[in-house]
């Protein structure tokens, strides 16, 4: 199955008249709102999707900085963007695809066909795509999501991945060895976990690595990816990614939603530091 698409295959099936629901997934750390930019310019047709209220869902501090929305919270969304029976769904941003990735994983076991545009916004562009400005609201569609579980690890599931050598922490080294302190509690990573950062799949152009790279990028790492696989992160974005490079490479993985956000935040869980999966251990 396909999990990503071109700027000429996109084109090409706009042109040709395809059933193609665009939508701008802009959202990053440093800047959450992408809406400004999105106004400026953007793929002609998209509808702009809201990451922190869409995609995500307020929840209690325990649960992590992004929490999942409720099944009933992303159907009234996908209505919102006018998505149709029968539509492909192409999602898109500017950040090597990672918040694009986070509504892939959302929607990817939910009864729709979506794709993430290789590339992302800048692929689009350098493939002399044009773009449009302003807001683009759609009439309110009529396709309907099954509640399936987009792949979730719960924290025990975690705790358990790594005790068996198949926990990935997608975050860069300086995050995972507790070198640079985030907004979470504590700094370091989930004791067990191994580091293959979502970034490393990704290449100068923002597109993702062959399959075979990365498999052998996670294969340096984990002794069998062939299952078992659980992916944690700051808050559950960037590990969606991760999720959507080994989907491209042909392996099944599941996310932990609150992942480092949760993790930290529960006193009774250890914390690790440095650069060995189980160095420099201790309770909190």
């Amino acid at each position: 199955m396909a999990h990503l698409i071109d700027p000429d295959t996109l084109a090409a099936a706009v042109a040709a008249g395809a059933r193609v629901r665009l939508l701008d997934v802009r959202w990053r750390l440093d800047v959450p709102e992408g809406r400004p930019a999105y106004l400026d310019g953007h793929l002609p047709g998209a509808v702009y999707v809201d990451l922190e209220r869409e995609l995500s869902t307020p929840g209690h501090p325990e649960e992590g900085r992004h929490p999942l929305p409720s099944a009933a919270t992303l159907a009234r969304s996908i209505r919102r963007w006018g998505v149709d029976e029968g539509d492909l769904v192409v999602a898109y941003d500017d950040n090597d695809g990672v918040a694009a990735a986070r509504l892939w994983w959302l929607l990817r076991r939910r009864g729709l066909e979506v794709r993430v545009l290789d590339g992302g916004l800048g692929a689009w562009i350098a493939a002399g795509g044009l773009l449009e400005s302003g807001d683009v609201l759609p009439v309110p569609g009529s396709a309907v999501l099954r509640d399936a579980d987009p792949g979730v690890a719960s924290i025990d599931d975690a705790a358990q991945a790594a005790v068996a050598g198949r926990l990935v922490d997608v975050r860069g080294p300086q995050h995972y060895r507790g070198t640079t302190a985030g907004s979470d509690p504590a700094a370091g990573h989930i004791p067990g976990a191994v580091n293959v950062p979502t970034l490393s799949h990704v290449d100068r152009s923002g597109r993702l690595r062959p399959p075979e790279q990365i498999r052998r990028t996670f294969s340096s790492a984990v002794q069998d990816v062939s299952t078992g696989l659980v992916l944690y992160c700051s808050s559950g974005i960037a590990s969606a990614h991760s999720a959507l490079a080994l989907a491209h490479s042909g392996i099944e993985a599941r996310v932990f939603p609150g992942s480092w956000s949760r993790w930290s935040r529960a006193r009774d869980r250890p914390v690790a530091s440095g650069p060995r999966p189980w160095g420099d251990v201790g309770a909190r």
